[in-house]
């Protein structure tokens, strides 16, 4: 048996109804008699009508963004990394698309957050019987180039959520930095999830050397973004993910695992190469992305040397003997029966 790649910490809470639940690799289960949704087709998804500020870019720094807020490009350079992202996540989850138990009975999926819309096509192909709704603030992802039980739609996480009709599974990764108030963000989790149903939410600290030379550029590099962020009300860290807050909007803890995802193929082990390799590139070109909005924006750096710093903390994690890693932080909570929001 295959253990969990780079793993440093598992918690996890015992099984009680999710006793004999299928789990994501099983087949889906079939039926003689098509499973309908309650509803019509537009009360599957999001009411919402959109304003015109979701179609407007805006160019700073020689990068497109979606609008004045966030801090994240959304131009091609950006769509590439996301996509390295993607397939960086899959050795370090083994392969599979999510920590959590989705039963193969699951009907609708809703991925915030989705970007290029990697993940959500992928979870389309495995649950071919489930409706997948991939939401995001910008439309980089293809519509209509996915399979046919996924649907992306413009949406905005942080105004009230408008669907009509609850969710089985709720996926949001790598939201860091996205949201001014994570605890309506979870309260509209609990809202539209089904009872029974789970969320899990995935996200990664800052980059880190376990052999840290003095004056680490790396160290400058992520307190000026955790500065800068702080400036702008919408915090980069892991601090969304402690237990206490998500608890508070009645979702009740079911898993949680810490990974050390190393930057580089300095380890031995061929999975944990393999992660390596493409969570450097995924790190290397998001140092630019990261910080290049909220540096210039917030504390008034100028371009140049903010790339400056870029190129010098390139040089200390591409040096194997500082052996660069990430953490990496997924957790899972459910909406039970007996549980009621504070």
């Amino acid at each position: 048996m295959s253990q969990q790649p780079i793993e440093i910490d598992d918690q996890e809470a015992p099984r009680s109804d999710d006793e004999g639940e299928t789990t994501e690799e099983a087949p889906p289960r079939m039926s003689s008699e098509p499973e309908h949704h309650s509803g019509s087709e537009e009360s599957k998804t999001s009411t919402r009508s959109l304003s015109g500020s979701f179609l407007e870019e805006h160019f700073e720094n020689g990068r497109r963004y979606c609008n004045e807020i966030y801090y994240m490009p959304n131009d091609e350079p950006e769509q590439i990394r996301l996509a390295i992202v993607h397939q960086a996540y899959l050795p370090v989850l083994d392969g599979q698309l999510t920590l959590a138990r989705v039963p193969s009975s699951t009907r609708r999926i809703l991925d915030v957050g989705t970007g290029t819309g990697d993940w959500a096509m992928a979870m389309a192909e495995r649950f071919n019987n489930a409706e997948i709704i991939a939401t995001d603030i910008t439309s980089v992802f293809q519509p209509g180039s996915g399979p046919p039980n996924v649907e992306f739609e413009l949406d905005d996480a942080e105004e009230e959520w408008t669907y009509n009709d609850l969710f089985n599974f709720i996926h949001l990764r790598d939201m860091s930095g996205a949201f001014a108030d994570w605890n309506f963000i979870y309260a509209e989790v609990y809202k539209h999830l089904t009872i029974g149903g789970s969320v899990e939410i995935a996200d990664h600290g800052m980059i880190q050397l376990k052999n840290e030379p003095p004056n680490s550029y790396v160290k400058a590099y992520n307190g000026a973004l955790q500065s800068a962020a702080e400036k702008a009300g919408r915090p980069i860290g892991l601090e969304h993910l402690e237990r206490l807050m998500i608890e508070r909007a009645g979702l009740h803890f079911s898993r949680s695992r810490t990974f050390e995802v190393p930057l580089g193929t300095y380890p031995t082990d061929p999975v944990r190469k393999v992660a390596g390799k493409m969570a450097m590139i995924a790190a290397l070109e998001g140092l630019e992305a990261v910080s290049l909005r909220l540096l210039t924006r917030h504390l008034a750096w100028k371009e140049e040397d903010v790339r400056n710093l870029c190129a010098k903390v390139q040089e200390e994690v591409m040096n194997p003997d500082a052996r660069a890693f990430i953490p990496l932080q997924i957790v899972v909570y459910r909406k039970m029966m007996w549980t009621l929001p504070s």
